[in-house]
């Protein structure tokens, strides 16, 4: 491995292949921007400034079957960029927005650009790139691009994948893939941009990005709404969609207890709509026309007020409570305050969900009791469910035990995903059977194999490294 390393640096220069204490403070970086998820200790941090300096450096691991690990923004939660003894493969220095094409509305950008950062320069162009998570900050394309990442306007816009045209990626063995395709309708073949989408990094590494971008909403209007029965809520949601003309971009909901949580000292957050009911959920369209725009906004929850599908509501007035009202869905930090949670990502239909949470938590209750925390919220619009459990004894037995209880159900409820957004990783990779057929995993099987014969890139994520 050493003469691997010495190779590494003769070629690429010391500063784009950090070892011992430097790749360490680099790692250390990352978990901060991961929410403390445990990246490992890597043989050495590479940071290469372009196509071929990756291409280059897997070459190499591959010709010495040493194991690499592509690093985005670390922002993932399910163990996906755990490097420990590997190679990571940071594509930090590779982060320019290289052309914005506002006639066609197409960005190209390098993967190690920050979300943030390609959103914030396709609106300088009067653009939108409807991507958004709570880790736009840190997050990368490359990350994003790789998960498939959802977020909070997956309702109107799509995930990652309805936004990549093209891409190009590195294989395993070194060979460049350039599939930059830049047009909406292109049907030469096979997409393979398809296989790197969502492959976790398991498959290639992705290097650029072609994204649709949409024209600029000029108008935005955000509003908290009080709800009691659950039923009332994918009657609401579709009221919404059908008289909103179009412009619903965010129905996501939170139980009661996310709610208290993100209202309550020591969070910096404060009740906008009293405690008391049993769903808030958070709405939010975005249109053509200001003054006209907001109208049909107030008159559309005005209706749904009076049939009584909404109990209450408040619209926001300013950008600031705007804000407002978002930083209470984005607080998600307040769920842990508490002690340490198992995070869990699930998807189903939405008529599934009160009975499924029903049957998780009776089941979390009679193993661990009335103290066991039971926290709830998501983006109802599309069926993800983002379900927390704490309890006091927090042990890997533990966290075995909470992981059958909640995916277990899912086993029974046709069509229902154990990863709405999140991805598979290392952490949810023994429950993939739950959402996957045989079938289905013996091909995703037969694509590693094909694509990556040594079992290099992102070893153990998605897929056992046997079987």
């Amino acid at each position: 491995m050493s003469s691997l390393i010495e190779q590494l640096e003769g070629a690429l220069g010391r500063e784009a292949v950090l070892r011992g204490a430097a790749a360490l403070e680099v790692r250390d970086t990352a978990q901060m921007h991961g929410l403390g998820v445990d990246l490992g200790v890597p043989l050495a941090v590479l940071r290469p400034r372009s196509t071929a300096e990756v291409s280059f450096i897997l070459r190499q691991a591959h010709a010495a079957r040493r194991p690499v690990v592509p690093w985005g923004g670390c922002t993932g939660l399910v163990d996906g960029a755990a490097a420990d003894g590997a190679l990571a493969l940071s594509l930090e220095r590779m982060s320019a927005v290289e052309e914005i094409d506002a006639t066609n509305r197409v960005m190209r950008a390098q993967a190690g650009c920050i979300l943030q950062n390609a959103c914030e320069a396709a609106e300088a162009h009067g653009l939108l790139l409807p991507l958004d998570l709570g880790a736009r900050g840190s997050a990368t394309l490359g990350g994003v691009v790789a998960t498939n990442a959802g977020g909070n306007r997956v309702l109107r816009w799509g995930m990652t994948r309805d936004m990549v045209l093209g891409l190009e990626a590195v294989l395993a063995d070194g060979t460049i893939i350039n599939s930059l395709n830049t047009l909406i309708k292109n049907n030469a073949g096979y997409d393979l941009k398809q296989l790197f989408i969502g492959s976790e990094g398991t498959l290639g590494v992705v290097t650029r990005a072609v994204l649709r971008l949409r024209s600029r909403p000029l108008s935005e209007n955000v509003a908290l709404l009080a709800v009691e029965e659950f039923e009332q809520l994918p009657r609401a949601l579709r009221r919404l969609e059908r008289e909103l003309g179009g412009s619903l971009s965010s129905f996501e909901v939170m139980w009661a207890e996310f709610y208290r949580l993100v209202t309550t000292a020591p969070a910096p957050g404060r009740p906008i709509l009293p405690h008391g009911h049993r769903f808030y959920v958070l709405v939010e369209t975005r249109g053509v026309s200001v003054q006209a725009d907001a109208e049909l906004f107030e008159s559309v929850l005005a209706g749904a007020l009076e049939d009584g599908e909404v109990l209450d509501a408040v619209i926001a007035k300013s950008d600031t409570e705007r804000q407002a009202i978002w930083s209470l869905r984005d607080d998600v930090a307040q769920v842990t305050r508490d002690g340490p949670v198992s995070a869990f990502d699930i998807s189903l239909k939405i008529d599934d969900m009160p009975g499924y949470l029903d049957e998780v938590h009776r089941a979390l209750v009679a193993r661990w009791g009335s103290q066991c925390r039971f926290v709830v919220w998501g983006h109802l619009g599309d069926g993800n469910l983002h379900v927390m459990v704490g309890i006091k004894d927090s042990t890997p037995q533990s966290h075995h035990e909470i992981e059958e209880l909640v995916y277990g159900p899912l086993r029974t409820r046709p069509g229902s995903s154990i990863s709405g957004e999140h991805g598979i990783g290392l952490q949810k990779r023994d429950y993939l059977s739950c959402s996957r057929t045989p079938e289905e995993i013996a091909l995703m099987r037969t694509l590693k194999n094909a694509l990556d014969p040594y079992n290099i890139l992102n070893p153990g994520k998605v897929l056992s490294s046997t079987g």
